[in-house]
């Protein structure tokens, strides 16, 4: 007659999913923090970088770039930091209950030991023990009997030992969250400063675009001329990009049934594309420090809605006299040099290529194999608004890719 701890088991059970739900709170947690880590850094390089030229008058369309993305930054640290706050509520409360639901559990527990031990002080005479063997009707089930109350008392012992050591745990858990309880204020009271922070960049940004708003034709005649001198230097890579693509086919011998709109690649290409491909999302930045202002794609201008820029890389702002950096291996296939722009550097990496735009030093030359965060030159910064700001690229043959999928947390 053994005894089936039911109870037991299914007291158990729940407390592991209470444990299994409590590891997967703390991972979450653990991505939310890094998170506002990240938010946080980001904001104080765009204050660095702010900080830098304040000597410098910029002109209103770069002040409302910059303060858009200030503001959408700090709006998605508030945004975090009011989910760290909510899951540290929940899981607080949940532990709360979790710990209630066991003491009680604990004192039924100890209520039922009292009982046993109630019954088994007056069963301990050998007379009593002796009685209880010899009602048996046999040796078989006497031992049995034996084991049954052996075996019983072992069960109890054990299950009050666990339960209790379970308990200790949920305590020493609810002590921890208490302290991120205090981690909770000081979220709430950052994300109070950040508000605040937010109303007065908003303001500013209110100012601004009164003043744009009062000359909107200038401006928006601005936005246009930027995006077609960008769109034009977009197409002369598009030409060369294409011009490659066609003396790789050619050099392969491919014929022009042949679709030529791919690279022809040497073995030794294939491994670079293929090891490129491989670290999609792992590649270092072109610059060592700094923050995009445009994303890749096509998007509203900052000053008009109804004005759509069309970005086929990001911009990124950064320091003066930052240095450009090759995000992988790879050979410089073309230097573009034009009287009414700065320098663009295409490296190829098999049938991707990288370009940098807006260099004001170039180290390199066309043919020069280079290395992964090799200088290859330095970012162009404009004398009269101290503005230092690096366009970059991805292409896959002849098609633009989003570089935010490519480099490492961009």
């Amino acid at each position: 007659m053994r005894i089936q701890p039911t109870y037991f088991t299914l007291l158990l059970g729940v407390f592991l999913l209470c444990v299994n739900v409590g590891f997967s709170q703390s991972s979450k947690q653990k991505e939310l923090e890094a998170r506002r880590v990240e938010l946080r850094k980001e904001i104080q390089k765009i204050n660095a970088l702010v900080s830098t030229n304040k000597d410098k008058k910029k002109s209103e369309l770069t002040l409302i770039e910059e303060l858009n993305y200030k503001v959408s930054v700090q709006r998605n640290l508030i945004k975090v930091t009011n989910q760290q706050a909510n899951l540290l509520t929940r899981e607080i409360n949940n532990n709360q209950k979790q710990i209630s639901q066991y003491r009680d559990e604990l004192t039924s527990l100890k209520a039922n030991y009292a009982k046993m031990i109630e019954r088994s002080y007056k069963n301990k005479n050998k007379q009593s023990r002796i009685m209880f063997l010899l009602s048996s009707s046999n040796f078989k089930q006497a031992y049995k009997r034996v084991q049954y109350l052996n075996q019983y008392a072992e069960f109890q012992k054990e299950q009050g030992e666990i339960i209790k050591a379970k308990t200790k745990e949920l305590q020493a858990a609810n002590t921890l969250l208490l302290k991120q309880k205090e981690q909770k204020k000081k979220l709430i009271a950052e994300n109070k400063q950040i508000q605040k922070d937010l109303e007065q960049e908003m303001k500013q940004h209110e100012i601004i675009m009164q003043s744009i708003n009062s000359n909107l034709a200038k401006y928006t005649a601005e936005v246009k001329a930027k995006q077609q001198e960008a769109d034009r230097i977009d197409r002369e890579i598009d030409k060369i990009i294409k011009a490659e693509i066609a003396k790789s086919n050619k050099k392969a011998g491919k014929t022009k049934s042949t679709s030529t709109s791919n690279f022809a690649l040497t073995a030794e290409a294939k491994a670079l594309a293929k090891d490129f491909l491989g670290n999609k999302g792992k590649l270092p930045w072109p610059v060592e420090k700094g923050v995009v202002k445009v994303r890749y794609g096509d998007q509203p201008s900052p000053i008009d809605a109804s004005i759509r820029i069309k970005s086929s890389g990001v911009r990124i702002s950064t320091e003066k006299g930052a240095k450009v950096r090759a995000i992988f291996n790879g050979e410089v296939m073309r230097i573009i040099q034009q009287k009414r722009s700065n320098p663009v550097v295409l490296v190829r990496h098999g049938n991707y290529i990288s370009v940098y735009y807006n260099l004001g030093k170039v180290y390199v030359k066309p043919g020069d194999k280079v290395t992964t965060k090799q200088d290859i030159g330095e970012v162009f910064t404009n004398p009269n608004n101290g503005e230092t700001v690096l366009k970059f690229s991805i292409y896959k043959d002849n098609h633009t890719q989003n570089p935010a999928a490519w480099i490492y947390k961009m």
